[in-house]
């Protein structure tokens, strides 16, 4: 008989509320179930006696508190977790057996944790790092675990030297700094002397490091695996997850000063979206070679420091997740959650990527001793959905509760039951890859073209983005103390592009190379750019309307509605909570104050007109919060009076609208303003445009401004 459960968007949730509790019990108890008379005094010999042995109500209390924390992972311990569900587009019969990949009306739940890699689990959100994208698809063939990262590419070729790279990131062993930073001696030590870490080393220092938000970030599976059709063919395939809201990043600055503001702004961020309906969405794509193909590129398709080009392999677009519902508890699902890539169904397979074959013992390794023995998949996040039948039995945390005398196979007492299944049962059959060759520790040579693909992303970058990635240069190794390997390190950069190499050194103060290395040619990837996504839409951005008492209420209100329609949250910033009036005697209820918020929390300002101006531009914090704005390229709007707190600001370059005209709104490089007797419509269509466009990089003068 066919155990298959059928699966859909809510069997999840209706399976983890078998294990949720109430939390409006009426009555406390002991976890024996005897209800508790008293909770706030231990059992004492006399009032100011020895607390009591026999007071198992504290002891149990106390012991269950001492045991509370479990080893947080070693790396990619600060996570945020949420549920939903995936849809895929059309039937992909052809390519795979998978169930999950067939029906376009079924919804597999998924469960996705995203994080940072190099920080422990009370560092802040912001760092300069690699994202962790995982995704477990609770399917009716058992779970699947797509464990990625938001850059396509990874530090090393194998995965024995995975304990190296972590060694030689984490804070340094004689004093443990810094936290949550590669910007020390021993990782760049580490770096100048693997050459094959380069071509990561750029999109760890690009914006690709600094996310706006989870919901803009980009997911990728890294390794190389298979997918296998019904009729047993084989190809190899990359996976890709594409935010829908684009690609986008904050700058260096802003993430600095957020990781002191709001350590936890990528959380809160994921949060809050999904609280408010603005659910997270991410297209499905795939990139498959056919198994003939495997050699007929210029770098080897097993390397996980390379990626496909999409130019030779393009990507196709099968499927859409939406993240639709907040974890009930953080740690009993985010923090319990075990991934794993060894956890595969039928139709999708392994290949011999030497770094993937790593992990594959790594990842359940680690889950051992995180989570307490062998049966950390009987944890209710990590349970699947299909019927789980097998032979193993006891450990820590048993908690099924098995039946019948046989625990073996084969078996005559239980008719031989559970018993394998064939593959037209649904049974898991290993793709039957022709293997032979010597014992040996070695690598294809086309593993060691270290440079080609770096080159290639460094000439795929806009000006703006090859700029931040010099800067980026300068803040990590200008925290590096030994010279040499400071140097090493722009003798490395060296082989990518001369030119970059030589602004390397002049920044860190050690000496060119020797020789100046070739120019990085001319060969692009135009896709990874972050100037070729999404920038057509306002929906979940933040826009701070900065007010004080004699605002315009009328203009406020148009323009707010006007910015919620389109999907935006506006929020009144003003000097304090509580209400501010208008002009006209009217009151609009502020949302946050000077002290407890910044820019760097939104992505948009809007100063409005009314008298309210004249007291805003005497206003050091309302100063500096269009300076701060302005220097990291975000767009500002100003209508009438508003104008002239601008004026007042030390925004450089900009051409205004005068404040008392009727004239067009006017946009220059993100700065969109419009006088009073101006058309408001016109400023808001002109205000979200700029708005999509996220960032304004051409202000060729915001560095002069002080922020």
């Amino acid at each position: 008989m066919d155990q298959k459960r059928k699966v859909d968007e809510k069997s999840k949730q209706e399976q983890l509320d078998e294990f949720r509790q109430d939390p409006e019990q009426e009555f406390l108890t002991t976890n024996q179930g005897v209800r508790v008379s008293h909770t706030d005094d231990s059992l004492k010999a006399g009032e100011r006696g020895p607390t009591l042995l026999e007071d198992f109500h504290f002891r149990e209390k106390l012991t269950h508190f001492d045991h509370e924390r479990i080893p947080e992972r070693v790396v990619h311990a600060r996570g945020s977790g949420a549920h939903g569900y995936f849809q895929v587009y059309e039937p992909m019969t052809e390519y795979t057996r998978a169930a999950f990949l067939q029906d376009p009306a079924k919804k597999t739940p998924v469960f996705v944790r995203f994080s940072t890699v190099v920080g422990f689990r009370g560092s802040a959100d912001t760092v300069r790092d690699v994202r962790g994208f995982a995704t477990k698809f609770y399917t009716e063939e058992g779970n699947y675990d797509l464990v990625g990262n938001n850059m396509p590419v990874f530090f090393i070729v194998d995965a024995i030297k995975f304990p190296d790279l972590v060694h030689a990131i984490k804070p340094e062993q004689h004093h443990q700094m810094p936290q949550a930073s590669a910007a020390h001696d021993t990782f760049w030590d580490f770096v100048g002397n693997l050459p094959e870490i380069t071509h990561m080393i750029m999109w760890v220092l690009s914006d690709r490091a600094l996310p706006r938000s989870y919901r803009m970030m980009e997911g990728f599976g890294v390794n190389t695996f298979r997918f296998v059709n019904a009729e047993g063919k084989a190809r190899f395939v990359k996976f890709h997850w594409r935010p829908l809201l684009g690609v986008h990043s904050l700058v260096w600055d802003e993430t600095q000063k957020i990781a002191g503001k709001d350590p936890d702004f990528n959380r809160r961020d994921l949060w809050e979206a999904i609280e408010m309906g603005d659910y997270p969405e991410f297209e499905f794509g795939v990139q498959l070679i056919e198994e003939a193909d495997e050699h007929n590129f210029d770098f080897d398709i097993l390397d996980a420091t390379k990626i496909w080009p999409e130019e030779e392999v393009p990507i196709r677009w099968i499927g859409k997740m939406t993240l639709n519902k907040n974890p009930d508890n953080f740690f009993a699902e985010t923090e319990q959650v075990a991934f794993c890539p060894a956890n595969v169904v039928p139709g999708i397979d392994l290949s011999n990527d030497p770094l993937l074959q790593g992990r594959l013992f790594s990842y359940l390794d680690t889950q051992l001793i995180r989570l307490g023995g062998p049966n950390f998949q009987e944890i209710p996040i990590n349970r699947t959905l299909a019927p789980a039948a097998n032979n193993q039995r006891e450990g820590y945390n048993r908690m099924t509760i098995n039946m019948g005398e046989s625990s073996y196979f084969p078996n005559a007492l239980g008719g031989n039951k559970p018993r394998p299944a064939t593959a037209k049962e649904g049974g898991f059959v290993h793709y039957q890859e022709k293997i032979e060759g010597k014992k040996i520790r070695a690598r294809s040579e086309k593993f060691n073209d270290h440079f080609s693909q770096a080159k290639l992303f460094w000439n795929s970058m806009s000006d703006a983005e090859k700029e931040h990635i010099v800067k980026a240069f300068h803040f990590e190794l200008g925290k590096v103390s030994d010279s040499g390997a400071r140097k090493r390190v722009v003798d490395l950069i060296n082989n990518v592009d001369g030119d970059l190499a030589i602004r390397i050194a002049e920044g860190i103060g050690v000496p060119p190379p020797a020789e100046k290395g070739a120019s990085s040619g001319t060969k692009k990837s135009p896709n990874l750019s972050q100037e070729r996504t999404v920038m057509d839409t306002v929906r979940s951005r933040k826009v701070a309307i900065l007010a004080m008492e004699g605002y315009n209420h009328d203009e406020v209100m148009q323009v707010k509605q006007a910015l919620k329609d389109a999907g935006a949250h506006p929020q009144i910033v003003s000097q304090f909570h509580g209400t501010v009036k208008s002009a006209d005697g009217k009151e609009m209820e502020v949302d946050k104050s000077y002290v407890t918020t910044t820019s760097v929390v939104y992505d948009a300002v809007y100063i409005p007109g009314g008298r309210h101006a004249e007291t805003l531009k005497n206003q050091g914090y309302a100063i500096h919060f269009i300076n701060e704005a302005f220097k990291h390229c975000k767009p500002i709007g100003a209508m009438g009076e508003g104008i002239e707190h601008l004026k007042a600001s030390d925004i450089k370059g900009v051409a205004f609208a005068d404040a008392g005209s009727g004239e067009e709104a006017v946009s220059e490089m993100g700065v969109v303003t419009c006088g009073s007797r101006g058309d408001v419509n016109s400023f808001v269509e002109q205000f979200k445009t700029a708005i999509g466009r996220h960032r304004h990089w051409d202000r060729e003068k915001k560095e002069q401004v002080p922020a």
